[in-house]
Order: structure tokens, then sequence, then C-alpha cells
């Protein structure tokens, strides 16, 4: 089921409320979608490890 991605992959999770919470208020506040930024907390943590 790609909903038409072609270069995105759908995923499902469970984060921590709180942190939900900030990742949405500085998506509104940057209007940077949240899957933008996850796209990009995901590159750096791999960058570290």
């Amino acid at each position: 089921m790609s909903r038409g991605l072609k270069n995105r992959t759908p995923i499902s999770n469970a984060v921590d409320s709180t942190l939900y919470k900030q990742l949405q208020q500085l998506s509104s506040d940057t209007m940077i979608p949240i899957s933008r930024l996850l796209d990009r907390a995901i590159q750096l943590v791999l960058e570290e490890y």
C-alpha cells in the first residue's frame, strides 16, 4: 500500500507523547512537515551511530 508515494515508505510507530507534542509545535512554528523533520532526525541518528 504505497498511497502513490514514490520515494517514501509509510511507517507506523509509537513515540513519547511529550516529544510528539514538541515535534508538532516545531513543525507548526517552522512550517516544515513532520515527515521531513523525522527524515532529518533519523539521518542525524544514523550519522552518529
